[in-house]
């Protein structure tokens, strides 16, 4: 119920006065049943953005911090997150990953629709990269049809690392289904994971028209961190060397 409240009275109308989102191929999702649908990860904002162009629910899986904080803040956040379709990762299983899949299919059991983002994490540059194979376990183990989509613009209203960005009007596309029927029984063939992954990714790129980078996302934010404090250090050996050449230095100081 707090769902559809967000969606149409509260939250809903709000958003689309002001950013006035535009959406292409939403006949590609189906009006009822199973489907999984794989987009691309720029911002915070992708899980708001996107649903708000369909009628149906979709639903994501969250991190269970967001739902058992204590106190009035995690009552209202936890309140939040359900209302805007998330449910927390079930962590029964033998680790988050396991979690996260036994969510979703009790989810596309039901024969909801399932929002995943299969970077894994936001992208920190604006580049696709290279999806994880859960999606693919997780339409080969469901039967569900996978719809491959793309946002665009929300890493300018919501950018990472800041609580406001700038005004532009987000743009969401959905491709045409994607069927992964003729792989059925081979969820365990890591080569076949591999393959329907990157077909996915290959859709979401069409998409987006996002420059893609064959390296998984985390790594990608590793490296680029790496390279941030390289050129800290850089500047900072740099700096020193300038001021012992201006006479500066602690030699110079001594005598």
């Amino acid at each position: 119920m707090l769902y559809w409240f967000l969606k149409w009275i509260a939250l809903g109308p709000v958003l689309r006065l002001v950013f006035r989102p535009k959406a292409y191929g939403i006949d590609h999702v189906p009006e009822e049943g199973p489907a999984i649908l794989a987009s691309n990860h720029l911002s915070y904002a992708d899980w708001l953005f996107m649903p708000l162009t369909l009628t149906r629910r979709v639903t994501f899986v969250a991190k269970a911090e967001y739902f058992t904080t204590p106190g009035i803040k995690g009552w209202f956040q936890k309140k939040f997150f359900t209302g805007a379709g998330q449910v927390p990762i079930d962590r029964s299983g033998a680790n988050a990953a396991e979690g996260a899949m036994k969510s979703a299919m009790k989810i596309l059991g039901e024969g909801d629709l399932f929002g995943i983002y299969p970077e894994g994490t936001r992208s920190h540059d604006g580049k696709l990269y290279r999806g994880k194979t859960g999606v693919a376990r997780l339409a080969l183990e469901s039967g569900a049809p996978v719809i491959p989509c793309a946002v665009v613009g929300t890493d300018v209203v919501a950018p990472t690392g800041k609580v406001y960005g700038t005004w532009t009007r987000p743009v969401v596309r959905f491709g045409k289904p994607l069927d992964f029927s003729r792989y059925a029984g081979m969820e365990n063939d890591r080569y076949i994971l591999r393959s329907i992954t990157d077909e996915i990714m290959y859709e979401i790129m069409r998409l987006s028209g996002q420059e893609y980078v064959d390296l998984y996302a985390s790594k990608a934010k590793e490296l680029a961190k790496e390279k941030a404090r390289q050129a800290e250090r850089e500047k900072a050996e740099q700096e020193k060397a300038e001021r012992e050449q201006a006479g500066d230095g602690p030699e110079q100081k001594a005598s």
